[in-house]
């Protein structure tokens, strides 16, 4: 974490990263066990807890700025695990949850998502660096 004003942005925008990344991996687990008996599916939330931090503030008339600049004391309460998906539901007969279709179109989703947010910590870069000059 960057200690700075000017990095509010990028320190939350770094911890969306991580919680992709972390993603990433769950999802390519649950690929590699999709013909494991009694397997259920991992995934990682990182949007609702950014949401449920971000309203715990009870600042309905506050800017996203000042938000931010609030959460940024405290990253900690963003960072995000594992959970596994729908415990008691499996639609196979060895107890496995995992449908190849849905986990191939949630890692394309997960990959674009986190290649949006690298672009945008650059952008944010970007931005720095020009003011600087």
């Amino acid at each position: 974490m960057i200690s700075s004003n000017a990095f509010n942005y990028i320190n939350i925008l770094d911890k969306a990263a991580d919680a992709s990344a972390l993603r990433n991996q769950a999802i390519t687990n649950n690929l590699a066990n999709v013909d494991t008996p009694g397997y259920k599916r991992q995934d990682v939330d990182f949007e609702s807890v950014l949401v449920r931090e971000m309203g715990a503030y009870q600042a309905k008339y506050k800017t996203t700025s000042s938000k931010v600049k609030r959460l940024n004391g405290n990253l900690e309460t963003l960072n995000v695990g594992s959970y596994t998906d729908a415990v008691g539901y499996s639609y196979r007969i060895d107890g496995n949850n995992v449908d190849v279709d849905t986990e191939n179109v949630e890692l394309a989703a997960n990959t674009e998502k986190y290649n949006g947010l690298i672009d945008s910590m650059t952008s944010e870069f970007e931005r720095l660096k020009l003011v600087m000059k």
